[in-house]
């Protein structure tokens, strides 16, 4: 039975498999209305959860998928799925109709569309995932569908590096994380998320479990852009507005934010959890609002501040951890409001600052540029662009009335509070939390006054302006003004958030701890004249100062030459890694048939022969086999007569025919051993083969003696009797071996498992029926391949007749 929680994830795949075969059959300007229905409809689902969801109730599924090797397709909503659930379907609503206007309709709608549904539908499963394996499928697909979003324009050369950039780096986390998958199924036994939370004590002194840490927070980071590894995200501003408003501001970059508070009550109880998740979102927060502030694209711009906000929320989710650590009591639940902060200024930050993607998408649509220092006086001739921009970077700065502001207090005050924990090895540790997150905030002040000073105030450029400017039409600014009502609207009534959404996630992040309601603090404007408050008026006033004094400082960048920035590194790193590849390429892929087998051969010999001797398999006793007859041993004396015999013919047909002998002598084998389906196999073979060879090589000139030299005569012979060696030692060895059980019990059970009474048929008909199948499967998509080179070289010729 199919319920609405497999439904809300499968929805998306199948209208996004259907728009390649009916896109044709409606105008391109439908199109987006048609998709636009999906996450509407979706969001709507989703919200009649939210009363019930609000009651701590979850909602749990399991779909038998692959049972022999315990993968279920296992769903799981609870507060925490719904809050990225309708942030997945919410904004993508919001981006989708702001896609209609934004794209031309020249573009390839289908598909756009269709990626951006792929995605959509892999963020789901993603966040409804309970089973690790299915999980780590949803999000390597994020990884693939934003891969073809971002180089959607792939006509440009920024794009498909910007697409590539991103894949190379999340994929490698993602591998990473799938390690530590699997580390955790071989501690705990389970693949199931909630059973590994409910059995934590059995496992947190295991040995793997730090590595396990330590290898999901890898792929966390990389997907969530942290440092040292945000230097993706930048690149991936090559995208459309759209796809960057959507994937970079409210679901692919928080995917890494969900993995860590989903696995908080697995690993937050270490300490190392705590230092790891707090140290590098700190450190990225820093990072990411000080080189905001040197962009001249305000696209990048607002990539690095999204580097920079994705590092405060990763921070307060690790400093949210530490009342794990201190387990529950009245003292610990002070610090599970850093993880309330947390989760509130994930929802702030995906209104405001997709409300800011959009705000450049449009200043970039109607006026031709993005360039900081080729804009400016923009305010009376935007000014609904204005309001979205003012608003937006107000919000981001942490300023009132705006709902940022309440979410920065609380970061601000979750920083402070840490600081009291007698947890600290050296005291001033706990001291420089509060100041790197206060210093980081002068600089997310710095550049959203560049935000709206650079763009919309001072003098008008007409001369270097690309387009006439001219506001938006009315569909382009619908999507950011419903962001920025929520911006507003939160700040007015932040507690029906607090309650219906925040309060049961909490409960997902601390599972064991009693209640909810004492998890979620009261959110207030006004606390009166406390720290947080004095540290935000520091950073109005430095970070004012800091902005009017902006030229005279801003030099201070090019103290960092650029061979030694990250992106250099990772520049560096590619190009070696490809002038490896190629060189290693060239010695090996030499275009002698001779040389491949003499690898194959030799890999196969020190596989083999290395496994035999480390296991010390090198055993077997000629006294207990059956007795060699005299025909068998006739027949063994044809065999290496044929095979010495062809190295030495200088007639392509006598090779063919010794050949021929020692396949049929194999055949004659079968019929000896009682086989004779595999003999007839091997007659019929042997004779197709034999006759195909003598028709071919028919029409082929003599040999000639090769001129070898003497070394390399003397390395093949070496490799020949190595491989003999090796396959007559491993003969004789299995015969009695009993290091290890044997297979053969399982397939003895053909007739049961397969129906089959013959053992060799049901292997070859049943057991290797998923192997023959991914046979066919290549196969046919080389086909494809053929049919498709064949198809673009007709059209290309019926282009040139036409020229």
């Amino acid at each position: 039975m199919v319920t609405f929680e497999l439904a809300i994830i499968l929805l998306p795949f199948i209208v996004a498999a259907c728009i390649p075969i009916f896109y044709r059959r409606l105008p391109k300007k439908v199109i987006g209305w048609v998709v636009l229905v999906v996450p509407l409809s979706l969001f709507l689902l989703l919200t009649t959860y939210i009363p019930r969801i609000a009651k701590n109730q979850t909602f749990s599924n399991n779909y038998e998928w692959i049972p022999s090797f315990n993968i279920n397709f296992t769903t799981y909503l609870d507060g925490l799925s719904l809050i990225f659930s309708l942030l997945i379907t919410g904004v993508g609503s919001l981006v989708i109709l702001y896609s209609i206007f934004y794209l031309s309709k020249k573009e390839s709608l289908h598909h756009f569309y269709c990626y951006l549904l792929l995605f959509m539908g892999a963020m789901l499963g993603v966040v409804f995932s309970d089973h690790l394996l299915v999980l780590y499928a949803f999000w390597e697909l994020t990884s693939v569908s934003s891969f073809l979003l971002i180089a959607f324009w792939h006509h440009r050369k920024a794009s498909r590096a910007g697409a590539r950039k991103s894949m190379t780096i999340t994929v490698s986390g993602g591998i990473a994380m799938l390690v530590g998958f699997l580390m955790l199924y071989s501690m705990s036994g389970t693949f199931s998320i909630q059973e590994i939370i409910s059995n934590i004590a059995g496992i947190s002194e295991h040995a793997l479990f730090i590595p396990a840490l330590v290898l999901v927070l890898l792929g966390a980071f990389t997907k969530s852009a942290q440092f040292p590894f945000h230097i993706w995200l930048p690149d991936a501003m090559e995208a459309p507005t759209p796809v960057s408003a959507y994937l970079h501001s409210a679901t692919m970059v928080k995917a890494g934010i969900y993995i860590v508070a989903r696995f908080t009550p697995i690993f937050g109880g270490e300490m190392t959890w705590f230092w790891a998740v707090t140290g590098v979102g700190l450190l990225t927060l820093f990072w990411g609002s000080f080189n905001a502030v040197k962009q001249v694209d305000l696209k990048a711009l607002l990539a690095f501040s999204t580097v920079s906000q994705l590092g405060l929320i990763m921070s307060l989710l690790g400093l949210g951890s530490i009342a794990v650590y201190l387990g529950y009591s009245q003292d610990s639940i002070i610090y599970t409001q850093a993880a309330f902060a947390a989760l509130f200024h994930l929802i702030n930050h995906s209104t405001f600052k997709g409300a800011l993607f959009m705000m450049v998408g449009i200043v970039d649509h109607e006026i031709g540029t993005r360039d900081i220092r080729r804009l400016g006086g923009l305010m009376p001739i935007l000014p609904f662009t204005f309001t979205v921009a003012l608003i937006g970077s107000l919000s981001m700065a942490g300023m009132p009335p705006f709902n940022g502001f309440l979410s920065k207090e609380m970061f601000f005050a979750a920083t402070l509070k840490i600081t009291q924990l007698d947890v600290f090895s050296i005291d001033s540790l706990g001291v420089v939390i509060p100041v790197i997150a206060w210093v980081a905030s002068i600089f997310t002040f710095v550049y959203c006054l560049i935000i709206v000073g650079k763009t919309f105030f001072g003098k008008i450029k007409p001369d270097i302006l690309d387009k006439n400017p001219h506001e938006a039409p009315i569909g382009m600014l619908i999507p950011p003004f419903i962001l920025i009502g929520l911006v507003v609207g939160i700040f007015v009534f932040p507690n029906l958030l607090g309650h219906y959404i925040l309060q049961p996630a909490m409960a997902s992040i601390y599972p064991t701890f009693p209640s909810t309601e004492e998890l979620t603090p009261h959110i207030s404007a006004w606390h009166g004249l406390n720290m947080e408050l004095w540290m935000t008026i520091g950073v109005v006033i430095l970070g004012g100062t800091l902005y009017y004094f902006l030229k005279r400082w801003k030099p201070i960048y090019r103290w960092i030459p650029q061979r030694f920035t990250l992106n250099s590194l990772y520049e560096t790193i590619i190009s070696f890694s490809e002038n490896v590849s190629e060189n290693l390429t060239k010695r090996y892929m030499t275009g002698n048939l001779t040389h491949y087998f003499s690898y194959i051969y030799m890999v196969f010999v020190i596989v083999v022969a290395g496994i035999f001797f480390l296991t010390d398999s090198f055993e077997w006793s000629l006294m207990s086999n059956s007795s060699v007859e005299s025909f068998e041993l006739i027949l063994v004396f044809v065999v290496i007569f044929a095979a010495v015999a062809i190295l030495f013919t200088t007639s392509r047909i006598a090779s063919v025919l010794l050949n021929g002998v020692l396949g049929y002598s194999v055949a004659f084998f079968f019929v000896i051993f009682r086989a004779p389906d595999l003999a007839l196999t091997q007659l019929v073979v042997e004779s197709v083969t034999t006759a195909l060879f003598l028709i071919c090589f028919k029409f082929l000139p003599d040999l000639t003696p090769e001129r070898t030299s003497k070394r390399v005569k003397f390395t093949n012979g070496v490799i020949s009797i190595l491989v003999g060696a090796t396959v007559t030692i491993v003969g004789l060895a299995v015969i009695n071996y009993e290091k290890f059980e044997t297979i053969s019990t399982y397939f003895e059970d053909a007739y049961n498992l397969a129906g089959g009474k013959n053992i060799v048929n049901t292997i070859l008909g049943d057991f290797r029926a998923f192997d023959t199948m991914l046979e066919v499967v290549v196969l046919f998509i080389a086909g494809l391949g053929v049919y498709t080179i064949i198809k673009l070289k007709a059209k290309k010729g019926d282009a040139d007749i036409e020229n």
